[in-house]
């Protein structure tokens, strides 16, 4: 599934994929932002970790857990 993060004051997006599902990554970043944590913790599906300053978040985006489709369709 696809994820992408807007930072404030950053031109980016951190955009990775990711093996968790959609509503882990939503409670996540819910209970984050709840607790008032410093900081988000996100694994892609290569293992690589990524720290993101709560107070920094712009948006989240979610993508679907649908695979893609490859071919025509009729």
């Amino acid at each position: 599934m696809d994820i992408r993060i807007g930072i404030t004051n950053t031109a980016r997006e951190l955009s990775f994929e990711s093996v968790e599902s959609a509503d882990a990554v939503k409670k996540s970043v819910a209970h984050a932002l709840e607790s008032g944590a410093p900081f988000v913790e996100f694994v892609d599906s290569k293992g690589n970790a990524y720290l993101v300053p709560t107070a920094g978040i712009a948006f989240v985006e979610v993508g679907t857990e649908e695979s893609r489709r490859v071919g025509f369709v009729a």
